[in-house]
């Protein structure tokens, strides 16, 4: 499924967002913040402790979903996720051809013990649960939860997170949009939650909910790809705590964490980060936050 579509319809918005954070200041995110930074010696390619020595081993789930990679290929350098990997490893001195991708499921990736990869790439927020298991980077993304609805729906024109305690909604599970729907919508009966992204999309398209909450890039494509006659209602705030990030994911203690953090700030200070972004990914335009 193609996402070019998708992106050239909605450029003109993501430029305006996107230009908007280019020139915000960077707040430091990530579980790793204010740790000793890698000295630039350290993170010299052949001083790196990896799963193999001369490559760097990235893993991500499969099906790789759009926008985060392009035609479920992390290979071919295409989708967000996918194109900061390959910015990472060049940062690292690392060829095209010198980075290994291998599979990994989302559940099993923050699981305890010891990787086959040296970090994992695949829309994983930095929680403290999590990080009692695994290390993990500075933020590569600030996320925003988004709720769709079908257009014809009941809860189509909610502008309010009251609107929608009645509502039935469906979740992915062991993700950060449940726990945005147990924190912040509360709704009167339990959440639909499924097992995979997929089946969660499917019980919108086939209108056993009335809404589906997803990251918000998601919620553009659900909308532009696969449930015809959707919208996005609107974006949930971010939380009290701070703002939702993903990070690159590591074997706990991995000291690589240090030179990853290193790569990420530079690709932030240069604003590679925020053009990757505004090739990729969508803007938050068009989806009001739900008060």
């Amino acid at each position: 499924m193609a996402r070019r579509p998708l992106l050239a319809a909605l450029a003109g918005l993501a430029a305006l967002t996107v230009a908007a954070t280019a020139c915000a200041p960077q707040k430091e995110s990530g579980s790793s913040a204010g740790k000793t930074p890698a000295s630039a010696a350290s993170c010299t390619k052949d001083k790196l402790k990896l799963v193999k020595p001369g490559q760097l081993t990235v893993a991500t789930d499969k099906p790789a979903f759009e926008p985060w990679f392009k035609k479920d290929d992390p290979t071919n350098g295409q989708g967000y996720e996918s194109a900061v990997a390959y910015a990472v490893a060049e940062k690292l001195g690392f060829a095209k051809n010198e980075v290994k991708w291998v599979t990994e499921s989302f559940d099993s990736s923050y699981a305890p013990g010891p990787k086959k990869f040296d970090f994992d790439v695949n829309q994983i927020s930095v929680t403290p649960a999590r990080e009692k298991a695994v290390t993990f980077s500075d933020g590569y993304y600030d996320v925003q939860q988004a709720v769709v609805t079908l257009k014809d729906g009941r809860f189509a024109n909610a502008t309010q997170i009251a609107q929608l305690k009645d509502a039935r909604i469906a979740v992915q599970v062991g993700t950060t949009s449940l726990a945005a729907v147990r924190d912040q919508i509360r709704p009167s009966g339990q959440p639909k939650v499924f097992s995979n992204q997929i089946d969660a999309v499917n019980a919108l398209k086939n209108k056993q909910v009335d809404a589906l909450v997803v990251d918000l890039p998601t919620a553009f494509y659900v909308t532009a790809a696969q449930v015809d006659g959707s919208k996005i209602a609107g974006q949930l705030p971010q939380s009290s705590g701070g703002g939702e990030h993903f990070g690159l994911l590591l074997q706990q203690g991995n000291p690589l964490v240090g030179c990853l953090n290193q790569a990420i700030g530079r690709l932030k200070s240069s604003g590679d980060l925020a053009k990757l972004q505004q090739q990729w990914l969508t803007s938050a335009a068009g989806a009001p936050i739900l008060k």
